[in-house]
């Protein structure tokens, strides 16, 4: 294994961790009612701003690099971010985690489609597996999350897809990160504007928001752009499956939250599907890097 092959798994791994710390962060925040989803979103994006951009200013290479994030980049990222707080504070952490990038894997792999590539049979047998994981999770039962709760976690993940995808051809992941944080500002105020008569923030509730912000988002995400670097879109789409796994421990070891047999089925059907999406994936950096293009 060389030195870029192992920096790419490290950062992966890394990445994975912080993803998961995001569900549980948020969770603890939003299930015990310290902070509201709006703060928690908009205390969330402030503190990975401060953080990144203090990390640009601090590490500036020998050539300056002209990367700036990109408009598109924070508005996936706006999106994303808002949504996944609203969503959690009707789902538990694992639920949440699956929903989210179940939902991630299988946009990635329609947006693979409408590119042009061609799936393997393993891969289409995969997704139809994984969606069949998420439909089964939302079937009446007395484990069924909210069907909002669902939707705006749904929708979270292929916001989530799409930041991903536009991060694939990044040049310089600290300066983009930190831009596209940026760049969501004028997206915060506006949302402060209409949100801010609902506000509800404890101590602990800033302190996690703040956490979430600079640690598991902003650190997380950096990691994350240069993970995917070095990663296929198949590959960068089914390793994020991992993340409902760690969340729903950590939201048992954090949160007493329960390890339903409802959500233990629903997790084999979509990380069965995942397994089947790797084994069957066969997608080039060509294809790759015109998935990418088409954001």
């Amino acid at each position: 294994m060389n030195i870029y092959s192992a920096k790419i798994i490290a950062c992966t791994v890394f990445a994975l961790l912080a993803f998961a710390g995001n569900s549980i962060l948020c969770r603890m925040a939003l299930g015990e009612g310290a902070i509201d989803p709006a703060s928690f979103t908009i205390i969330r994006l402030f503190s990975g701003i401060i953080v990144l951009m203090v990390a640009v200013f601090c590490i500036r290479k020998k050539s300056e690099s002209s990367a700036v994030g990109s408009w598109r980049g924070a508005a996936m990222l706006f999106i994303y971010a808002v949504t996944f707080s609203y969503g959690y504070v009707s789902l538990d952490t694992g639920t949440g985690a699956l929903i989210l990038f179940g939902s991630v894997q299988i946009t990635m792999a329609i947006m693979n489609i409408i590119s042009g590539g061609r799936p393997s049979l393993y891969e289409w047998l995969g997704m139809i597996v994984a969606f069949s994981g998420l439909a089964y999770l939302v079937l009446p039962g007395l484990t069924t999350p909210s069907i909002m709760g669902f939707a705006l976690m749904a929708f979270s993940g292929a916001a989530w897809s799409g930041y991903t995808l536009i991060g694939k051809g990044s040049v310089d992941p600290l300066r983009d990160t930190a831009y596209n944080f940026l760049r969501t500002s004028p997206l915060i105020l506006l949302f402060i504007y209409f949100t801010f008569e609902s506000y509800d923030v404890s101590s602990n509730g800033f302190l996690l928001a703040v956490v979430s912000g600079a640690v598991t988002s902003g650190m997380g995400y950096l990691l994350w752009y240069i993970a995917i670097g070095g990663l296929s879109i198949t590959k960068a789409a089914a390793v994020q499956l991992f993340v409902p796994i760690i969340a729903a421990f950590g939201g048992l070891v954090f949160s007493n939250e329960i390890i339903t047999m409802h959500l233990i089925e629903a997790s084999v059907l979509i990380l069965g599907g995942v397994l089947a999406v790797i084994l069957g994936s066969s997608r080039s950096k060509k294809d790759t890097d015109k998935l990418a293009r088409c954001l």
